[in-house]
């Protein structure tokens, strides 16, 4: 069996009046992220991680933002094709683990919805997910609330 590690990590900006994609769910807020896809900057970071634990290179090789067909694209897809590769050279996912930086709206409260989503779309267990919520302490661009960012680590198993 060979497993093997990956990282990833995002930002987006946060514009008044934007629908707020987060972990495959639209959240309530009166602030949404920038980006050419719908900027869900959660499964980003997943997408991320996976491509790098595969050495695949990252989300903006395979879904480059250069590309019209991703314009709003619902993030969900590129997950979906993310998985694809994966399983295409034989990985599965074993964990994901995630933080989402964000002073609001609070997103505990989201997480269970999160999981369920990710895991239907990955083809995974929910307990194969885990995802926090943090706050920088109104330090930064997260702590005024000009933006979200998120990190994931993940191990993907090939038997």
């Amino acid at each position: 069996m060979k497993i093997r590690t990956g990282f990833g990590y995002d930002v987006h900006q946060l514009k008044e009046g934007l629908p707020f994609w987060l972990g495959g769910i639209e959240v309530p807020h009166t602030h949404g992220a920038l980006g050419h896809s719908d900027a869900d900057v959660l499964i980003h970071v997943i997408c991320d991680a996976l491509l790098g634990a595969a050495n695949l290179r990252d989300i903006g090789f395979h879904f480059p933002d250069t590309d019209p067909q991703y314009k709003g694209i619902d993030s969900k897809k590129l997950l979906t094709g993310v998985m694809r590769l994966l399983r295409e050279r034989g990985y599965e996912v074993g964990n994901i683990d995630s933080t989402i930086c964000l002073e609001r709206p609070k997103v505990n409260p989201h997480i269970p919805e999160m999981q369920r989503v990710l895991a239907a779309v990955m083809g995974i267990a929910e307990e194969d997910i885990s995802i926090k919520a943090t706050t920088t302490e109104k330090l930064g661009f997260v702590g005024t609330g000009e933006g979200v960012a998120a990190y994931a680590s993940v191990l993907i198993v090939k038997a």
